[in-house]
């Protein structure tokens, strides 16, 4: 078996409940390279984690990478919903924050998505949210998801095109929304990240579902019917892989350490085999096991 080269991380969501400090240290035991790190909650019942300046856990979690040697590489997560900049909320306040945030961890991307109707809209707050980054060293990634409103990879190179930002793949989405290899070869100067996990090639039946399975029950990669080695060799062997595979009934059962060592393990094992994968022309159609 020949040594993955690419640099591995392990997203939040994967240990969703790990503050970053302690996610700092198990990525470092289980042999992982680097963190992304959550500095803004998705949902109501999530963990907050302050890791603004001056914080005692941004302290705290600089000073476990600089014993460790992990890095970040991306911070998330931001849900625009069309209320920053033309009244209303304004969600510019949010973002300069996180890229506070990230830029205080290292990080150089911050992940969005997009939940506005009305994506001309969408499209100028993303724009000016590129032109903020550039202050901080952080570029915004937008992560086209299945229940969203930008919900496929041509969407999302349209607007990351016209805003001058980055795309996120994240091998759930593309299979849940179906993106051909040719989408994904249209995509791949846009994309710093590829996150991966693995499922069942049958979708949830519903929104809903969706939402769970997204954000709660992915699949171990190797362990189900995405065909992750070819996503992979769609980009260069230098592009980064964030393994983000929550399971609540998992690590519950396993614990923290335990979960991340074996999900680095599976992922060692699916880096092997991207070199030998052959292309293909849609990824809901390259099914089957990757072991």
């Amino acid at each position: 078996m020949t040594t993955p080269t690419r640099r591995l991380g392990i997203a939040q969501l994967s240990l969703v409940g790990t503050a970053p400090p302690d996610l700092v240290s198990i990525a470092a035991q289980a042999g992982f390279d680097f963190i992304g790190a959550r500095v803004r909650p998705v949902t109501a019942t999530e963990r907050p984690y302050d890791l603004q300046p001056g914080s005692h856990l941004l302290k705290e979690t600089l000073q476990r990478m600089a014993d460790t040697g992990i890095t970040v590489e991306d911070v998330e997560f931001l849900l625009l919903d069309g209320t920053g900049l033309r009244g209303g909320q304004d969600q510019r306040e949010a973002w300069l924050r996180m890229m506070e945030a990230g830029q205080a961890l290292g990080a150089s991307t911050l992940t969005v998505a997009c939940a506005d109707p009305d994506l001309d809209r969408f499209g100028d707050h993303l724009a000016q949210m590129t032109q903020d980054g550039k202050s901080y060293g952080i570029m915004p990634t937008l992560e086209p998801i299945a229940y969203q409103t930008v919900r496929s990879l041509p969407q999302a190179v349209k607007l990351s095109r016209r805003a001058g930002c980055k795309i996120v793949v994240d091998a759930l989405h593309v299979n849940r929304f179906g993106a051909t290899t040719a989408e994904l070869e249209a995509a791949t100067d846009l994309v710093p990240l590829v996150q991966l996990c693995d499922g069942p090639a049958a979708a949830p039946e519903n929104r809903e579902a969706l939402i769970v399975e997204s954000r709660s029950e992915r699949g171990v990669p190797g362990d189900g019917e995405f065909h992750l080695a070819s996503i992979l060799a769609t980009f260069a062997a230098g592009t980064p892989v964030s393994i983000e595979t929550p399971s609540d009934k998992r690590v519950a059962e396993m614990g923290e350490l335990a979960w991340a060592k074996h999900l680095k393990a599976a992922a060692d094992s699916v880096l092997t085999t991207t070199a030998v994968t052959s292309p293909a022309h849609n990824i809901s159609a390259l099914t089957g096991s990757n072991k």
